[in-house]
Order: structure tokens, then sequence, then C-alpha cells
């Protein structure tokens, strides 16, 4: 049975976001099971655009690649359904179709079992 990591994004500062890609590409390099959470203080990072405004921070990978990396490479990537009224979010909104947008509740079934949990 494959290692299942649980991350938390929620914050809103790249500080947050860089961590969180960056643990969950490895994770999955590793061939974890990797179940990404994205709360509505994170929730920005999940939209068309934002991970683009930071631009590559010196010394770390390119965000917008570890993204689309964690996507293709299998992570299940949720968006939780409070930020959809809490931050006037639109699924269209998302800046990709694969990123899941559910309450807390699923995520957490989804997740049990995990034995790696990491929260930024």
């Amino acid at each position: 049975m494959a290692t299942k990591t649980v991350i938390v994004c929620n914050g809103e500062e790249a500080k947050s976001l860089i961590p969180t890609l960056v643990f969950a590409t490895s994770s999955l390099a590793l061939d974890h099971e990797v179940h990404v959470i994205f709360l509505p203080t994170g929730y920005k990072w999940t939209l068309k655009g934002e991970i683009e405004k930071i631009g590559i921070p010196k010394g770390f990978p390119d965000p917008v690649k570890l993204f689309n990396d964690m996507l293709e490479l299998g992570a299940r990537v949720v968006l939780c359904e409070l930020a959809l009224e809490n931050k006037g979010v639109k699924r269209e909104d998302l800046r990709d179709p694969r990123i899941l947008v559910q309450k807390v509740p699923p995520f957490l079934l989804a997740a049990d079992g995990a034995t790696q949990s990491f929260v930024f």
C-alpha cells in the first residue's frame, strides 16, 4: 500500500504556497498518494493567474510548473467549498478543471489513513 500524504494550504502568501507545492511534488516523486486542500485563506492559489503574480522566487523552482506537475502527477487537489461563497469564487475562476471543489468531510474521508500530514 502506498504512503498517503495530506497537505493543507491555509495561507495567502507565497511562503504558504511554495512549501505546499514542493512537498506535494516531492511526495508524488516518492510514489505517495497525495491529497492537497486549499482552505479559504489559501484559495487564491487555485485561481487563474494568481500564482503567476509571484514570479519565481530566488532559489526556488517555478511555482506554476510545480502546480502543473502536481496535477499531472496525480495529486488530488481540492478547494474548500467555503471559498465559493466566502470569497466569491466561481468554478470557472479555477486555474484547472482537475481542481475539485468539496466540503471538508469528503476531503477527510478520502485522506483517511494518511501517514503524513503537513500544514502551510
